[in-house]
C-alpha cells in the first residue's frame, strides 16, 4: 500500500551496532539447534548444519514483503486501516513519500488497536501505528511520527531486530520446554518416588538441572534484550536526525511533546531501568531535535 524506493536505503552505524545483541544470541541459538538435531539424527541421517541453515532460510523469507506482511501482521495483533483511518493516513503518507521521492509500492502500514500513543517499524517493509495515535495526533504530528518510522527503514535499523527475534524464538521455546520438564519431574517425584529417599533425591536433581539449563537460556535472552536496548537508543537518535533532514523535525517534536503531556517521556532512574528502556526519554529527544533545528550544520 505505501512504499519507498530501494535506492533510498542506507546502512547507518546504528544498523551495524544493532547486530551486537544478535551476535550474543548466536551461541545459544546454535546450541538449541544442536540439541534438536541429536534426536532427529536417530531418524534421519542429516548433517548438523542442515537445521541452522534451514532456520536461517525460513527467517530470510520474513524480508519478502508479502510473507512479512502475512506473518508479522497477525503476530503483532495489527490490522488493515479502516476507511476512516485510511483517510487520515493516506494523504499524510503520500505527502511524506513525495517529499522523499519514494514510490508507494514497498511499505505497508498497519494499525495496532491500542490505547497507547505509539508506532514502530519492523521487518523491512512494515510500519505499525496505534489506533490511539491516529485518533489523537494532529496530521502534522502523525507525519512526524511516520517520518521517524520511515527513517528506521531507510537506515536499515530493523534488519538486525527482525533477525534477533527470529533467532530468539527457538531459545524461548527451549527454555519453556525445560521449565515444563522440570514441573513434570517434580510432579513425578512427589507422586511416585515419595516413598524412596534415593528416588526423591534423583528427581530433585533432575528438576534442578532442567531449571538451571532453562535459566541459562533465559539469562541469554535477557542479556541480549538489555544490550539491544542500549544500542537501540542510537538508532532512535539517528531516525530523529533523518526525520529532521526530511523536514519533519518540528512535527516530530510536537508528537513527542504529546507523549510527554500524556505522562510518558520521563527519564529513567538507575542502571536497571536504563537497561529496560527500549527508547531514550522523549524529553531528551525533543531537546536534541530542537538543537539540530537551531544548528542544522552541527546536526
Amino acid at each position: 500500500m505505501f512504499g519507498m524506493g530501494r535506492r533510498s536505503r542506507q546502512l547507518e552505524s546504528a544498523a551495524v551496532t544493532a547486530f551486537l545483541p544478535v551476535a550474543a544470541l548466536v551461541p545459544f541459538w546454535l546450541l538449541t539447534m544442536a540439541i534438536v538435531w541429536l534426536p532427529l539424527r536417530l531418524v534421519w541421517d542429516i548433517p548438523i548444519w542442515v537445521l541452522p541453515a534451514a532456520w536461517l532460510a525460513l527467517g530470510a523469507l520474513l524480508f519478502v514483503r508479502p510473507v512479512q506482511v502475512a506473518v508479522l501482521t497477525p503476530l503483532l495483533g495489527a490490522r488493515r486501516p479502516d476507511p476512516r483511518e485510511l483517510d487520515i493516513i493516506g494523504p499524510v503518507w503520500t505527502s511524506l513519500a513525495n517529499r522523499n521521492d519514494l514510490q508507494p509500492d514497498d511499505f505497508v502500514v498497519r494499525i495496532l488497536p491500542s490505547d497507547e500513543l505509539n508506532a514502530f517499524a519492523c521487518g523491512g517493509h512494515l510500519v505499525v501505528v496505534t489506533s490511539f495515535a491516529v485518533d489523537r495526533l494532529t496530521r502534522p504530528e502523525l507525519a512526524g511520527v511516520l517520518a521517524h518510522e520511515l527513517s528506521h527503514h531507510l537506515g536499515m535499523h530493523t534488519v538486525a531486530l527482525t533477525l534477533g527475534h527470529w533467532l530468539s524464538l527457538p531459545i524461548v521455546l527451549f527454555a519453556r520446554f525445560g521449565f515444563f520438564l522440570q514441573n513434570v519431574a517434580r510432579a513425578a517425584t512427589d507422586n511416585f518416588a515419595a516413598h524412596s529417599s534415593a528416588l526423591t533425591a534423583l528427581g530433585r536433581l533432575v528438576g534442578g538441572v532442567l531449571t538451571s539449563i532453562s535459566w541459562v537460556f533465559l539469562a541469554a535472552l535477557y542479556a541480549s534484550d538489555a544490550l539491544a536496548n542500549l544500542v537501540g537508543h542510537s538508532s532512535e537518535f539517528e531516525a530523529d536526525r533523518r526525520a529532521v533532514r526530511m523536514g519533519y523535525g518540528r512535527q516530530l517534536a510536537e508528537a513527542l511533546r504529546r507523549v510527554i503531556s500524556l505522562g510518558g517521556g520521563t527519564r529513567t532512574i538507575g542502571w536497571r531501568a536504563r537497561l529496560g528502556a527500549s527508547h531514550p526519554p522523549a524529553r531528551t529527544r525533543v531537546a536534541r531535535i530542537e538543537a539540530i533545528l537551531r544548528h542544522p550544520a552541527g546536526g
